[in-house]
């Protein structure tokens, strides 16, 4: 009997804890969902767990219920986190801006990139890749709104940057990704999305190219990024709920 008790403390699951499974089920029901409504193969789209600002216990707790695929977007976060959770095989996706003296720890830690928008920064990571690595994933980030404060390539210069990155030695050319203004209009959203998948094609007829995901859509459009074609969307907050400390404004 002594050895029981012993045992129980570890089923005692903190309310924390079931509240971000409880979180992570709603939010995976609700992107099983939308791939039923529009056609989408059961489990086509990939679910990218933003998990910048969480600590690496909850990334643990989310792995538990089967998430593989983690989002960070500030190296130093990162880098507390990735070396104590390599048991549990992760693919983990950086997604915000680059800053060239970042590429060693992401060419060595990622194996998705969503934010490429120069030349300069897809050669650093194909450069410091290691050799013994597979390529990394990588997706060419879209202004498509032409926004000041949003990183990414305009659309009419993505032709030029996909001619310089896509034979890159340690570098796969997946697709494109995009940040769209927040818009609360369903139609107006799918709109939006329509035009990251129309690019994506037209690029591909034109720069023989043969990318196949498109990075779009977060908690608040997810379902029109799935209508439209998404293979990945990127959600935090409706998984780890609100964000623990403010961000450094980047």
């Amino acid at each position: 009997m002594g050895h029981h008790s012993a045992d129980s403390a570890d089923f005692t699951v903190n309310a924390a804890e079931i509240d971000l499974i409880d979180r992570y089920q709603r939010l995976t029901d609700r992107l099983r969902q939308a791939e039923s409504h529009y056609g989408r193969a059961e489990g086509s789209v990939c679910l990218v767990a933003v998990s910048k600002t969480y600590p690496a216990d909850h990334i643990r707790t989310v792995a538990t219920q089967g998430q593989r695929d983690f989002g960070e977007n500030q190296i130093q976060d990162a880098m507390t986190k990735i070396p104590v959770l390599e048991d549990l095989g992760c693919s983990w996706h950086f997604i915000g801006p680059i800053q060239s003296n970042k590429c060693r720890d992401i060419a060595f830690h990622f194996d998705w990139v969503h934010s490429i928008d120069r030349t300069k920064i897809a050669k650093r990571l194909s450069n410091l890749r290691p050799v013994d690595a597979e390529p990394v994933n990588i997706f060419v980030q879209i202004n498509l709104q032409n926004e000041a404060t949003k990183s990414g390539v305009l659309p009419k210069e993505l032709g030029a940057l996909v001619d310089e990155v896509k034979n890159l030695p340690n570098l796969n050319l997946r697709g494109l990704m995009a940040i769209p203004a927040p818009e609360a209009v369903f139609d107006r959203q799918r709109t939006t999305f329509a035009t990251l998948r129309e690019l994506l094609q037209e690029t591909n007829r034109e720069h023989q190219t043969n990318m196949d995901c498109l990075s779009m859509g977060m908690t608040d459009d997810l379902e029109a990024a799935v209508a439209e074609g998404a293979t990945h969307v990127r959600v935090g907050t409706a998984i780890f709920g609100p964000r623990l400390r403010a961000e450094a404004i980047l």
